[in-house]
């Protein structure tokens, strides 16, 4: 029993930092029904900026603080993300108002490879250590309920934490701000929203912004764990199936989709994986949302949309 505990925890850890990644779709996609591609190469983007100035400031500065370098990184891999947010709208998403799905979605994969190839330009390909102070030491609690205990990562706990709060206080936003309720009336009606005088441009500069502070909380808690490397955009995929479960349009279904397929793809690669000879983690969580498309397309959350003609 207490295996299995430790195996579901380790799955909700797993499936809070995907929820975190797949936020970013969501945000993006309800205000400007963008489908964006590019947001594992944004998670990437992010992480190298942070681990890069990390390690520059302090030799331009002449300092030697780890507290100093990596606030200072991620002041400016938040401002260099912002800058992005602003170039995807004047360059890409300004000429594409109105247009097709296909179009916008096509954009996004031009913005995906152009970052990937941008990013490594600017600061290499190496793979790069990112320590930004969490402890990686386990610690064992509830000893007296399971023989042995169990035992949890540290560093899981407190990445969790931090993308559990950034979840909550970017729903807390989205729904009782002034700037949430707008990017909701762009969502629901591009056209209507610019007819009342909100700014279809600012609004999408603002959701792309968030996008990559999103994903640059993602890159620097996968940057720490599995360090900055460009299989880090390969990881924020599994957001795709997040996203399909839950919803593409339901910030509650970005959480709950992340949970599923973190204690899912956990419990089936130890339970079921010695089975099939291992590996079912890797693709657990795009089959299930095969399924998920055949059942129900429109996810746990999202809305059933019906054409009439």
């Amino acid at each position: 029993m207490g295996f299995l505990l430790e195996t579901i925890i380790g799955g909700l850890m797993a499936g809070v930092l995907y929820s975190l990644i797949a936020l970013g779709f969501v945000l993006i996609f309800k205000a400007s029904g963008v489908f964006n591609f590019a947001q594992g190469a944004m998670v990437l983007f992010a992480a190298l900026a942070m681990a890069r100035f990390a390690e520059w400031i302090p030799q331009w500065l002449g300092f030697d603080s780890a507290l100093l370098a990596n606030v200072g990184g991620f002041l400016v891999a938040l401002a260099l993300m912002i800058v992005v947010a602003w170039a995807v709208e004047r360059f890409v998403l300004s000429g594409l108002v109105n247009q097709s799905a296909i179009a916008l979605l096509m954009a996004t994969l031009g913005v995906a490879y152009f970052l990937d190839g941008f990013g490594q330009t600017l600061f290499g390909s190496e793979i790069y250590r990112l320590d930004i102070g969490i402890p990686k030491d386990p610690i064992i609690f509830a000893e007296s309920l399971f023989e042995g205990g169990l035992l949890v990562s540290r560093e899981d706990i407190f990445a969790a934490s931090i993308a559990g709060a950034l979840v909550v206080a970017l729903t807390v936003f989205f729904h009782s701000t002034g700037v949430g309720r707008a990017l909701r009336a762009v969502a629901d009606d591009h056209q209507a929203a610019q007819s009342i005088g909100i700014p279809l441009d600012r609004i999408w500069v603002i959701v792309w912004a968030i996008a990559g502070f999103v994903a640059l909380v993602a890159g620097m808690i996968w940057g720490s764990k599995l360090g900055v490397q460009f299989s880090l955009s390969l990881v924020a995929l599994k957001a795709f199936p997040v996203v399909i479960l839950g919803g593409l349009t339901s910030i509650p279904g970005a959480i709950v989709g992340g949970l599923i397929i973190g204690i899912g793809e956990k419990l089936s690669e130890v339970y079921i994986g010695p089975l099939l000879g291992g590996g079912i983690e890797i693709w657990f969580a795009y089959v299930l949302a095969l399924l998920f498309l055949l059942v129900r397309p429109q996810g746990l959350f999202g809305e059933k949309i019906i054409d009439r003609i």
